[in-house]
């Protein structure tokens, strides 16, 4: 992915900025093109080389409308349902996704002491990110807008590993994720450091498929504990990879996209890309 693709997705995630905060008053495209300093004509062209859609039905996607719709439509059977009409592709990719491995509670304790960790920074379509794998799979995902800091983040998470900043096939195979050609992709594997109900959290939030929103109450409800509310959210605020954990799916009941660790712009802009994303392929 070239630089000029990161330098497009600054300006996307400023234009939404913007519509976020003006959404009441409508902005038309040739007033958002104007705030990110490009022709209406070139912004329009932009957007519709990024996300797939223009820029008018990317918001809507954005909506909060759009997420109560969903929200709404989702029954009990909220993860069965959304498999059954799921895409192939989407159903495919948590069958990949399914082989979890908890660190052993000696690795879970110290720090990860007996740990090798290889490391690399990528781009994605939503800025840098640091990825980080054991032997096992992947440990550790993060956005890297600033890549020491976010290399510290990664050593305040295995404290005591030996790291060696390395591209080995397990972050490759990881991030084909974002070229959405799943032939490409073999099982992806994470090896991750949690308690066990975090691992379950983790785990049941892989279950949404691409596109898809869900509530802190839905999973609560869908691991058989709906007074955990609370405790999901903590979970899911320690999410320890980014994007391949989607827990950019996970909106308030009310709709509302709420916060998230690397910025709730980023997340709106990953909520509508994804949209996108399966809108083409429908």
């Amino acid at each position: 992915m070239e630089t000029q693709n990161l330098t497009d997705y600054s300006r996307i995630a400023q234009a939404i900025d913007y519509i976020k905060v003006n959404f009441k008053s409508q902005p038309t495209l040739e007033e958002v093109a104007e705030k990110v300093h490009i022709s209406p004509f070139h912004f329009q062209r932009m957007f519709k080389e990024w996300a797939g859609v223009s820029p008018k039905k990317f918001l809507q996607y954005l909506s909060v409308e759009y997420a109560k719709t969903i929200l709404k439509d989702k029954q009990v059977t909220l993860f069965d349902a959304a498999f059954e009409t799921g895409l192939s592709g989407t159903s495919r990719l948590h069958d990949l996704f399914m082989n979890i491995e908890g660190m052993t509670p000696g690795e879970y304790k110290n720090g990860g002491e007996q740990l090798n960790i290889n490391y690399s920074f990528a781009e994605s379509p939503f800025g840098n990110l640091i990825v980080a794998s054991t032997a096992k799979g992947i440990c550790y995902i993060a956005f890297a807008d600033d890549e020491q800091l976010a290399f510290a983040d990664l050593q305040g998470q295995f404290p005591n590993a030996k790291y060696q900043q390395v591209v080995d096939m397990i972050q490759q195979n990881a991030l084909y994720i974002f070229t959405q050609d799943w032939t490409k992709l073999n099982q992806i594997k994470l090896h991750l450091k949690g308690t066990p109900f975090q691992l379950k959290v983790w785990e049941t939030l892989l279950k949404i498929p691409m596109g898809n929103l869900s509530s802190y109450a839905d999973i609560a409800q869908s691991i058989d504990n709906l007074g955990a509310s609370r405790a999901v959210g903590s979970a899911i605020g320690a999410n320890p990879v980014a994007f391949l954990i989607p827990c950019h799916r996970i909106i308030k009941s009310t709709g509302d996209f709420g916060q998230y660790h690397w910025g709730s712009t980023r997340k709106a802009v990953m909520i509508g890309w994804e949209a996108a994303q399966l809108n083409q392929e429908s």
